[in-house]
């Protein structure tokens, strides 16, 4: 609540161009939405894994980090959530572009205190701004779901802790919208609306709540402290539930925080940390070598795991790309087709296929080495041969796990299609996957909506207010 976005946008739009990079999909997409609404869709990008509008005419360029185009010599470029730099996960992203990523005329890194002594030590001639949060946040203790005031987030941080949460409120309070990070863009933006135009009074989110969504939220309560973070379950650190919390109370209107569940009270410093904003300063920013080695594979695999000498510099810990190259490279006919420079960038470009329906490792290898064996072979992944994967998720019955299940599924083919010269009708087959996600994303949100609100209680609540 620092208005830090806002401030990127409009520094952004006095340049002639400029391009911003935002820690998740939702997020661009939201940053979008506001850029075209002041300039118009002829002038601005939209560029994520699985999202691609590209005008001609482009000045304005949205995107993950992941997505931001390289070398575009930008009047202007921004980063927001910067101190993801030290996350295990996505850091070296991200670390990559607050050393090399540059505007020409202005630079913003936009992010948590923590990160001042990274960004003093590694980015020479930095100006630091601080920007002090426009309201108060106060924390309140624990109070169970019951007793939860209105207009309030519960946190939680798995599935089936959400689920179970929104359930509980459907029972005593008429319903909750939910919001996760593998929800699209559009089934959030309708849970969102939901909450927004008060036909529910309550929240129900993961962390992805943390960044970005500007919600009419006043209070926060955490459900739990400790969440899983793709490799094990560890306690989450003040800064990130500062993150969370901070959420509360939005521009001038105070906010507060607590617990709720089987949630164990704050401790008083981690209380005074997330109100005084004060937090351990990041010592360490996950870093991949980005001078890749296409002569072989073995040269490749070399190169991505070639350390820094510079102590600020940790060399990240395995990927998921680069687990699937590994993986990929134990196959002997992989290794035949991958004999050349060109061949064995292009297998790295198929490993950089994100997981998206995380079934498991060797499943997600065999994929990547279907699909390079097609673009291997032909440039192209077969008509026919898309078309039957995309036919088997493209129905909406079943309940919110099956939904859940096909939007992660077609985030695979969403993605190949936005891939440049791997599909025949590149057009089409955007085309063709946007409308199965949007097909699924209405079917989960009238999921969604029909299992965790109770539409009578919600129509009388609204009449009552």
């Amino acid at each position: 609540n620092t208005g830090k976005t806002h401030y990127a946008i409009e520094r952004m739009l006095g340049y002639r161009t400029g391009v911003i990079g935002l820690p998740l999909r939702l997020l661009a997409r939201e940053v979008y939405d506001r850029i075209v609404a002041a300039r118009g869709p002829s002038v601005v990008a939209l560029v994520t894994g699985e999202e691609r509008i590209v005008p001609e005419r482009t000045q304005y360029w949205v995107c993950t980090v992941e997505a931001m185009p390289e070398g575009m010599g930008c009047d202007f470029l921004a980063v927001d959530e910067i101190q993801l730099c030290a996350d295990p996960e996505r850091g070296h992203v991200f670390t990559e572009r607050l050393l090399r990523a540059r505007g020409q005329h202005e630079t913003l890194f936009m992010g948590s205190d923590t990160m001042r002594g990274a960004i003093a030590a590694l980015v020479p001639g930095v100006q630091f701004q601080r920007r002090e949060r426009f309201s108060e946040l106060t924390y309140t203790g624990s109070k169970k779901i019951s007793r939860m005031p209105a207009r309030a987030a519960i946190v939680g941080f798995s599935v089936e802790n959400v689920y179970a949460i929104a359930e509980l409120l459907r029972r005593q309070k008429g319903g909750a919208a939910v919001v996760m990070g593998a929800l699209s863009p559009r089934t959030r933006n309708a849970q969102v609306e939901m909450y927004q135009n008060g036909d529910v009074d309550y929240l129900v989110a993961t962390d992805a709540i943390g960044m970005g969504l500007n919600l009419d939220i006043d209070h926060v309560a955490f459900s739990g402290l400790r969440k899983f973070d793709g490799r094990r379950m560890r306690h989450l650190q003040p800064n990130e539930l500062a993150q969370i919390a901070g959420r509360a109370g939005r521009y001038m209107r105070a906010g507060t925080f607590g617990v709720t569940g089987e949630a164990p009270p704050l401790d008083d410093p981690v209380v005074a940390a997330i109100t005084s904003h004060s937090f351990t300063p990041i010592k360490k920013l996950q870093w991949r070598n980005p001078r890749l080695e296409f002569g072989g594979l073995d040269r490749l695999i070399a190169s991505l795991e070639t350390g820094s000498e510079d102590t600020w510099l940790l060399r990240a810990r395995e990927a998921d790309d680069l687990m699937a190259l590994k993986t990929l490279a134990e196959s002997g006919e992989v290794r035949a087709r991958a004999s050349d420079g060109p061949s064995v960038r292009l297998l790295w470009d198929v490993c950089r296929v994100p997981d998206f329906r995380g079934i498991s490792h060797q499943e997600h290898a065999s994929l990547l080495e279907r699909l390079f064996g097609f673009l291997h072979e032909s440039g192209r992944v077969p008509d026919d041969w898309l078309a039957r994967q995309i036919k088997r998720i493209d129905r909406t019955d079943g309940d919110i796990d099956a939904l859940s299940k096909r939007l992660a599924y077609i985030r695979t083919w969403t993605y190949v299609a936005q891939r440049n010269g791997w599909t025949n009708a590149e057009s089409d087959w955007r085309e063709t996957t946007r409308h199965v996600e949007d097909r699924l994303s209405d079917a989960l949100h009238e999921a969604l909506t029909l299992r965790f609100v109770d539409r009578r209680t919600s129509v009388l609540l609204r009449r009552l207010k």
